[in-house]
């Protein structure tokens, strides 16, 4: 597992890590602070699942349901796109 540390420019997810971001998956969207990742996980901490993004352009998710304790970890070979969150 990846953790934040300071270092120069990464690219790709792990670029992202410490960030808020969405992961548009197979089957869900999962929105959270991305806080590791490795060649099999994302591990996503203050974890949603988005049920309905509503207008892109507005601050926050219409339905955004938080997922148990607060940390999941999803799966990297489900994730279709990512990038920053609301």
């Amino acid at each position: 597992m990846k953790k934040i540390v300071e270092c120069d420019e990464v690219d790709g997810l792990e670029g992202l890590l410490g960030e808020e971001v969405i992961l548009l998956c197979a089957n869900y969207f999962y929105t959270g602070k991305l806080i590791g990742v490795n060649d099999k996980f994302a591990k996503l901490s203050g974890a949603r699942l988005v049920y309905e993004t509503g207008s892109w352009d507005s601050k926050n998710y219409t339905d955004a349901q938080p997922l148990p304790k607060g940390v999941w970890y999803i799966q990297t070979t489900f994730i279709e796109s990512y990038g920053a969150s609301k």
